[in-house]
């Protein structure tokens, strides 16, 4: 989760950089910049215009494992690896900044080759870990400038206080206020989606969903098993459109992860959508239940304040001719709204039609 204050990136002058005990300067410099140059190479570009500071907020974890990155990039080792032991004592149990400081333990030794340089791990737990560095780096490196709105809330009623939205292609929550109708980014968290992927279809496809949901209920961790940590949150997967196109599965939740782990890898879980115990605990004081919608995306898209008041002008139009056109009781305007496709209780377009026909055709006035 994001601090309103994002840490000091002014660069110091070369001439203060620290240098460890031992080393000299050029050795030095050499090996702390190849891992800074590795950092970057496993960060994609940033499809945002450059950072700014935004409103949201971020946990301590995250924001001082940034911080090591930062000295890292500015060749700082010896602050870097104190920052990154103080991660280390206050969560014991993220692997990702063992991971870091065990690099920078290897930088006095000799040059970085990559990320994990080390012989005696398992591959694809480093390979997750990886992961897990490129989609926290990529939080902070392309993060929405905060002059742009979330396109998807066109609108919320005023007992929605907040509404979550999760972009699967970044592995990220992202918190939503309404503040009088307009929906402000304030929080932010790093998450573990399913591990094959998104767009469920069925059950035991170990896929999340993409869609519109509520949270139905709130499930505290003394009542689970260790598996979900602080506890969880299910939401009403599948909804009445993933039941038209014939979906199935249940209990897909936002939950915590097991005591013994601070977070899992971005695609580790069996569709479920999971968070530090921190986080999820964080979260649940924005979670209303039957009220706070859950929108799951492939990814996310942010407009200007004026396109989604366009957009959403455009929607109210609509939506307000087809209820002028309903209460008209001419059936033929009324039915022109409705798409090929459309489906309602079970019937097709073309039965539709002739159901409203004979309704209207009963009617004095709706």
């Amino acid at each position: 989760m994001r601090t309103a204050t994002r840490p000091e990136e002014n660069r110091p002058p070369r001439t203060t950089r620290r240098v460890s005990a031992g080393h000299s300067a050029p050795r030095w410099t050499a090996r702390v910049a190849a891992l800074a140059v590795i950092l970057v190479m496993l960060t994609p570009v940033a499809s945002f215009p450059a950072p700014s500071s935004s409103a949201a907020g971020r946990n301590g974890a995250e924001a001082q494992l940034h911080l090591v990155f930062q000295q890292v990039e500015r060749e700082q080792l010896g602050p870097a690896l104190e920052e990154v032991e103080r991660l280390i004592a206050r969560h014991p149990n993220f692997l990702l900044a063992h991971l870091v400081r065990g690099d920078l333990l290897l930088a006095r030794a000799g040059p970085i080759a990559t990320l994990g340089n080390t012989g005696h791990a398992d591959r694809e737990r480093l390979d997750d870990l990886r992961a897990e560095a490129v989609a926290r780096l990529r939080a902070y490196n392309d993060e929405p400038p905060v002059n742009l709105i979330l396109r998807y809330l066109l609108q919320m009623s005023p007992e929605q206080k907040y509404a979550i939205v999760v972009d699967s292609g970044r592995s990220r929550v992202y918190v939503y206020q309404n503040r009088a109708g307009i929906p402000r980014l304030v929080e932010d968290y790093y998450t573990t989606l399913g591990k094959y992927g998104i767009e469920k279809v069925r059950e035991g496809d170990k896929k999340t969903p993409i869609g519109v949901y509520n949270i139905t209920s709130s499930i505290p961790g003394s009542k689970l098993p260790d598996l979900y940590g602080w506890g969880a949150f299910p939401i009403d997967y599948p909804n009445a459109w993933d039941r038209r196109l014939r979906k199935s599965g249940y209990g897909i939740w936002l939950h915590g992860v097991p005591s013994d782990t601070y977070a899992r890898a971005p695609w580790a879980n069996d569709g479920c959508i999971a968070l530090a115990n921190p986080d999820i605990e964080q979260l649940a004081k924005r979670m209303q239940v039957g009220i706070t919608p859950v929108i799951i995306a492939e990814s996310v898209e942010w407009v200007t304040p004026e396109a989604r008041r366009a957009e959403r002008e455009t929607f109210a139009r609509q939506l307000e001719a087809w209820r002028v056109d309903w209460e008209s009781l001419d059936t033929g305007r009324y039915l022109a709204h409705y798409a090929r496709n459309f489906r309602s209780r079970g019937m097709t377009l073309a039965a539709w039609q002739d159901h409203k026909r004979r309704v209207n055709s009963r009617k004095a006035w709706i």
